[in-house]
């Protein structure tokens, strides 16, 4: 697998009127504040928006966004594998906000920001392993296989570059938008025109 193109947030903010800038994180992470004129295309829906990608890509660069850079480096390959070239943010929307760029937030969204997929998945994992060990404490020791599942699940995690647990999470209500959220549909129609929108 070839590495993909990357630009750095500063090299990123001059080149920003030219790309067509594609944030793969959840709506509702999205909605916490994005790069500025990014659209919304989650992960678990790249495969579906591939043409209209293409398309973008034909009329423009396309910058791939997440938080930190591991889901956007998986959604490039993903691509290119496809046959769309992309370049990725290094470093993510973390990376942008360090380096003092603004971030954008869409009209009507929620003043307390959804946390990072990354985050959630540390929460749950970690509570289900204490809950497996205090449960097999307090209780039987059969309770310890729950611990030793999700071990087993973050080193498939790590080996097989995806997450399960994330991609479950996805779906719950808080991290799939709000009411000020742009459909799914909607942003593809606009990158097929090449507003972005």
């Amino acid at each position: 697998m070839t590495s993909p193109l990357l630009l750095d947030p500063d090299q990123a903010l001059t080149r920003l009127a030219d790309l067509t800038v594609v944030d793969v994180r959840t709506p509702g992470e999205y909605a916490a504040g994005h790069v500025p004129g990014a659209v919304n295309v989650p992960l678990d829906r790249l495969d579906s928006a591939v043409p209209s990608l293409r398309e973008a890509a034909a009329q423009g660069t396309l910058l791939i966004v997440c938080q930190s850079g591991n889901r956007s480096a998986r959604a490039c390959a993903q691509l290119a594998g496809q046959g769309v070239s992309a370049y990725d943010l290094a470093g993510g929307t973390s990376g942008w906000a360090a380096r003092g760029h603004a971030l954008e937030r869409p009209a009507g969204a929620p003043a307390k920001a959804a946390w990072a997929m990354d985050r959630q998945v540390r929460l749950v994992a970690g509570s289900l392993v204490l809950l497996g060990l205090l449960l097999g404490l307090l209780f039987h020791p059969a309770f310890q296989l729950l611990s030793a599942a999700i071990a087993g699940g973050l080193v498939f995690s790590a080996l097989t570059n995806t997450c399960g647990m994330a991609m479950m999470l996805g779906k719950l209500p808080y991290n799939r938008g709000n009411a000020c959220a742009v459909d799914l549909d909607t942003t593809l129609a606009g990158l097929r025109r090449g507003d972005g929108a």
